[in-house]
């Protein structure tokens, strides 16, 4: 589990492919290595992805088909800046929100507004994840925690502070870009419990 708090900044190094569609990633992240073994879980981009070898500063993945279809390492390239999360420890505080690292969909950058203090961006919203997206919820995109500002047909978005422009990739996401999107997993949860009593 994490919590979307981005530790660092980290950069693709290497991208090996494997068999099945698969690919090998290398990323260069000396504060999640700190401490980081094999086995261990480092969210990328909001994607969860277990450590197989840390070296130096870094450490690779193997991220499968799967999740490259259903998220935006699938144009993993050297050179690639990520948001880099190690998974949260039980004793840590919850600077976010409960986010498990499975990605439900992606979106684009739609628009991006400055202003003096924080700039409003929009996401697009596939339709099938609408309905987990409310005004003042949470969602995360590439990993980082955030508070939906408001919602409307098949976009929501979103106000940066300096601190998260400066400090995640969102500062540098362009329009057309794509971003990984993780909703409320609790959303979720609800949907299924009311699915299951309208059964009953």
């Amino acid at each position: 589990m994490f919590t979307g708090i981005v530790e660092e900044l980290g950069q693709i190094t290497a991208v090996t492919s494997l068999p099945d569609d698969a690919l090998r990633l290398t990323i260069r992240g000396p504060v999640v290595t700190a401490d980081a073994e094999h086995g261990d879980s480092i969210a990328v981009n909001g994607v969860c992805l277990t450590v197989v070898e840390v070296t130096d500063g870094s450490f690779t993945a193997d991220v499968m088909r799967e999740t490259l279809n259903r998220s935006s390492l699938r144009g993993a390239a050297e050179g690639v800046s990520v948001n880099l999360e190690r998974a949260v420890r039980v004793d840590a505080r919850l600077g976010g929100h409960i986010v498990q690292g499975h990605v439900d969909g992606t979106g684009e950058v739609v628009s991006r507004t400055p202003s003096d203090n924080w700039e409003v961006v929009r996401f697009s919203l596939p339709s099938s994840l609408a309905r987990y997206v409310v005004e003042k919820g949470s969602i995360t995109v590439d990993g980082v925690s955030l508070t939906v500002t408001d919602v409307s047909d098949g976009s929501f978005g979103v106000s940066l502070i300096p601190t998260t422009l400066a400090a995640t990739t969102l500062g540098s996401r362009q329009v057309g870009d794509t971003v990984n999107l993780e909703v409320d997993v609790l959303a979720k949860y609800v949907e299924r419990l009311l699915d299951a009593r309208g059964q009953a």
